[in-house]
């Protein structure tokens, strides 16, 4: 663990710097509120049993990782390149290709199923996705089991992250990020603001509302609005009325559009004006079109998850992604991330590493929660095949009828 308040790598260093003088551009508002045709080839091998191997690592001779990851999920300055990333390349040679591929899990999983399921490379070296897309690709023998030992620094790895039910041991997935899904509304249109999801059913805002295509985030959101403790013992009757209500407000034109990431746009240009939200999104709106949103986690609960790091079974560059993981788990360098995503850091150490940047920052709650705030954060439940597949298709059907 380093909590040095700079680091000793001159480059490291650097990167802390650079950080302190875009938090003048990034972080004011904080205290006020190719795949080419090798891509498509195959690249591990089918059994002919319906379970697929692992490809040859390749790492050693070819330098490159690439990267899918979410938009608006990692450092950028304002010419459009990643400090971050920068500095990893410069450090080791390997040069990263990172493109903001994922919207929502489901979609991208649509996407790359198939290749996953023939043991092809998917055109992406290393992926990170939420918790239980994760364990399904586990379940389904589509990762890679990762080598901690080319990886010291996931040590700093947060303790209550460190052994998870999809994933004991950590053996085939480590996290990028964590965060919560709440509410945001535009403070210029909705001025006496947002605290519960019943707010987001009041009249005035009848066509105004957004909500996550993420069945968890936003059936989440809406059980523990109705009493219910998402991490608990509950069943089909308590799913069964949060859809009904999800329904009827999508039926009724109350809510207007059901978008993964893309719900950002919707929030800009003011299709919506209030929304089931994920939490870091919010402020680095701000940062970019003024202040105009303010974002709560609701009393009665917001939903808590991690993104994970995996390998897919078919890509050649394990140890590449190996080396990228180690080098974002040193806590100087997830500050600095931290500084820009405003998601939850799973690295032991970040929150010292972030004074250095910005004291403001440090004392972020969404960023490093304090118990109060994790006190309203539930995790959702683990679903069996059976549950996974009857929710999913509940809730799809809804969306199915919104399109």
């Amino acid at each position: 663990m380093n909590s040095k308040p700079l680091p000793a790598d001159p480059m490291i260093r650097e990167l802390v710097r650079h950080a302190q003088k875009a938090q003048l551009n990034r972080r004011t508002l904080l205290t006020g509120a190719a795949v080419g045709a090798s891509g498509l080839a195959l690249a591990a091998c089918s059994t002919g049993t319906g379970e697929v191997t692992a490809a040859t690592d390749e790492s050693a001779t070819n330098k490159k990782v690439r990267w899918d990851n979410w938009a608006l999920y990692i450092d950028v300055d304002d010419a459009g390149n990643y400090p971050t990333i920068d500095v990893f390349e410069a450090q080791t040679g390997i040069s990263v290709e990172y493109t903001e591929a994922v919207d929502d899990n489901n979609t991208y999983y649509g996407k790359v199923k198939d290749q996953l399921s023939l043991g092809r490379d998917i055109g992406a070296d290393t992926v990170c996705l939420t918790d239980w897309m994760v364990a399904r690709l586990i379940r389904f023998g589509y990762t890679q089991k990762l080598d901690h030992a080319n990886m010291p620094n996931v040590a700093n790895l947060l303790p209550s992250l460190q052994d998870v039910d999809f994933d004991p041991g950590r053996e085939m997935s480590v996290p990028w990020q964590g965060g919560f899904a709440g509410i945001a509304w535009n403070k210029e249109q909705v001025p006496n603001g947002i605290k519960s999801v019943q707010d987001l059913w009041k009249p005035e805002l009848k066509g105004r509302v957004g909500a996550l295509s993420e069945m968890r985030d936003t059936m989440g959101l809406i059980m523990l609005d109705q009493g219910v403790d998402i991490s608990g013992d509950w069943g089909d009757d308590e799913f069964n009325a949060a859809i009904e209500e999800f329904s009827k407000q999508v039926a009724d034109g109350q809510i207007r559009n059901i978008k993964g990431n893309s719900y950002k746009e919707d929030l800009v240009n003011e299709d919506t004006l209030a929304a089931i939200v994920w939490s870091g999104d919010i402020v680095q709106l701000n940062a970019e079109n003024g202040d105009k949103w303010d974002f709560v986690v609701p009393d009665a609960g917001g939903t808590l998850w991690n993104d994970n790091f995996i390998v897919p079974i078919g890509s050649p560059a394990k140890s590449n992604v190996e080396e990228l993981i180690n080098y974002y788990y040193d806590p100087a360098v997830a500050a600095e991330v931290a500084a820009y995503v405003n998601y939850i850091t799973p690295v032991a150490g970040a929150k010292e590493a972030a004074e250095a940047i910005d004291p403001a920052l440090a004392a972020n709650n969404l960023i490093f929660p304090d118990d109060d705030t994790l006190s309203k954060a539930f995790v959702f439940r683990g679903l069996d095949n059976s549950e996974e597949q009857k929710y999913n298709a509940a809730f799809q059907s809804v969306l199915l009828g919104a399109a």
